[in-house]
């Protein structure tokens, strides 16, 4: 009997328990989300961290984009420094020390239609994209020829002058040299990195680098050198009677080249300049400047 009760008792016991845990189950699944909220939640979770992500990508490129623009770089420091060298007609100095010329005066007037000062800063012409590149100038605005390494190196600006390499030799000598060939045996100045030296290269031409046009012309007048090759723009302004170069005249033109601004390559400034030019040429100011410097029939029409 004794066996029977104590039976009777570990199965109700059993059944007991059993109860107990399916129970306990059940709340639990009750009190956990379903597998389905937990997916759409992670799902939401994914999506607004893609969408922040998207975002930041967003703002990172325009951050960029702002980063990249010369326009906003030479707005937010006030001022378009300006790469040059001593070259009149184009870019030289008054009494007073002021840059004048007719590439000074047109550079001011680009920058201030861009609400900012130019400032002139003299470079050695050899390193010019170097000075571009290390952002100590923004530009180069000097007469300088549109060849193919200035073109690969820079973003120009459309043509706005013609010009061409001529050749610099003492006036009572001119009728000695008055072609290629006659030139040959002639020990020439010309200014490094210039169209100059590129000719006198081309030509076979014995030649000592300077740093300026300017001082090229200078070899010549002390007769260190036989000739000098130069940009007609200058020889014209000068050259011969009048100038301060009356014993010096120019014979032979070398080839013929148009004159462009460089900005650092990529620089939205280039297409900004290409409107202004444009604009100047149509109201008629860029002649009136080209008229102040005697350069008007090189000016090429925008």
């Amino acid at each position: 009997m004794k066996k029977l009760i104590a039976l009777s008792l570990t199965m109700m016991l059993s059944v007991s328990l059993a109860a107990c845990g399916s129970a306990d189950n059940s709340d639990k699944q009750a009190d956990s989300p379903s597998s389905g909220a937990t997916d759409d939640n992670t799902a939401n979770t994914a999506s607004d961290d893609a969408s922040d992500n998207s975002t930041s990508t967003s703002d990172a490129d325009d951050s960029s984009s702002a980063a990249d623009s010369d326009m906003a770089y030479v707005k937010d420091k006030g001022s378009l420094v300006v790469g040059i060298t001593n070259f009149e007609p184009m870019d030289y100095q008054d009494a007073d020390g002021n840059w004048i010329g007719f590439d000074a005066d047109m550079a001011k007037a680009f920058a201030e239609s861009l609400g900012v000062t130019a400032d002139f800063v003299e470079i050695d012409w050899d390193n010019k994209v170097f000075e571009l590149e290390g952002k100590t100038i923004d530009c180069v605005w000097n007469g300088m020829t549109l060849t193919d390494e200035v073109t690969s190196a820079m973003e120009c600006s459309k043509a706005y002058c013609n010009n061409a390499q001529v050749v610099i030799v003492s006036a009572d000598q001119a009728d000695l040299y008055q072609d290629v060939e006659s030139l040959k045996e002639l020990n020439f100045a010309v200014e490094a990195g210039s169209a100059g030296e590129a000719q006198a290269k081309a030509n076979n031409f014995s030649y000592t680098p300077v740093q300026q046009q300017s001082a090229a012309l200078m070899e010549v007048a002390a007769g260190t050198a036989d000739a000098a090759i130069i940009d007609s723009l200058m020889a014209a302004a000068m050259v011969g009677d009048g100038t301060g170069y009356a014993d010096l005249t120019y014979t032979v033109g070398l080839n013929n080249e148009e004159y462009g601004v460089g900005f650092r390559k990529g620089s939205d400034l280039a297409a900004a300049l290409n409107d202004f030019f444009a604009a100047s040429y149509a109201d008629g100011s860029m002649t009136q400047c080209a008229e102040t410097y005697g350069v008007q029939a090189a000016v090429v029409e925008q």
